[in-house]
């Protein structure tokens, strides 16, 4: 079934978009995006005669049992999980070499994420990495292998997966790459104190394809395509939490974990 529900982009300026992620300097706003929201359709990606790929639409659903023990060791989740996750990534795209490398914990329940151990659901259509910010991330973790490793092609690939709980609440929404323009895809700073990422963030077209899993399970996980080295498929993939209006009224908080992983073929 496809649902109607509205998401948000980021309006046109002619300033640099920007978000200060820790502490904002003084005589200076937090942000300086305004956002921009439209309704659109999402398809229900579970109905599809053709079951949607990492290489083709940037987004695959696998099925996967494996849970952190605890997801709010930080320690613990790299430690342990880690593996499993670099594992995971090794069997669906045949990379030689998977490094997990960062992690969130995410939770629709206001009262828990106040913990900094645990962030709330995203509500921006943005991609994690850039055209530039990808191999940075690379010079960044490996400074001594850099330069060998950014000579093969590279992905950055997001492992997300309900914890605890099924996702019936603020599911994650995919947007089909194929369907994303060069002209939509806005370069935005995440100034943090010691150093300054860079994110899509999108402007709307009405050609963008949406597409979500309803009521994930924890027993599966979503390989989300955020960077890709090769122009052959999928590279960049927009997503953003969204409300489902089919989600039961009385529906336990969305709990997520997505692990960032970088695989080299």
């Amino acid at each position: 079934m496809t649902i109607t529900a509205k998401l948000s982009y980021l309006t046109t300026q002619e300033e640099r978009a920007y978000y200060f992620m820790d502490k904002v300097p003084e005589g200076q706003s937090a942000r300086n995006v305004r956002g921009d929201r439209h309704k659109v359709s999402i398809e229900n990606a579970r109905e599809l005669a053709e079951p949607v790929t990492l290489e083709r639409e940037g987004v695959e659903l696998v099925p996967w049992d494996r849970d952190p023990q605890n997801e709010q060791d930080a320690k613990g989740v790299i430690e342990t999980f880690y593996p499993q996750v670099e594992a995971l990534v090794r069997k669906y795209t045949g990379a030689s070499r998977v490094d997990a490398f960062d992690h969130n914990v995410r939770t629709s329940d206001k009262d828990q994420t106040g913990n900094k151990n645990i962030q709330a659901p995203v509500r921006l259509v943005h991609n994690d990495y850039t055209e530039s910010s990808g191999p940075q991330r690379v010079r960044d973790l490996f400074p001594k292998e850099a330069d060998s490793l950014l000579l093969k092609r590279f992905s950055i690939i997001n492992v997300w997966k309900p914890i605890r709980v099924p996702a019936l609440k603020e599911p994650l929404a995919i947007c089909d790459a194929r369907t994303i323009q060069k002209r939509e895809m806005i370069p935005t700073d995440l100034r943090y104190t010691n150093r300054t990422g860079e994110i899509y963030s999108f402007r709307y077209s009405p050609d963008h394809r949406w597409l979500y899993f309803p009521e994930m399970q924890t027993d599966e996980a979503i390989l989300l395509k955020c960077y890709d080295s090769s122009s052959s498929g999928a590279r960049f993939t927009a997503h953003t939490a969204v409300d489902d209006p089919n989600s039961p009224e009385r529906a336990p908080h969305r709990q997520s974990i997505e692990v960032r992983t970088l695989a080299f073929f």
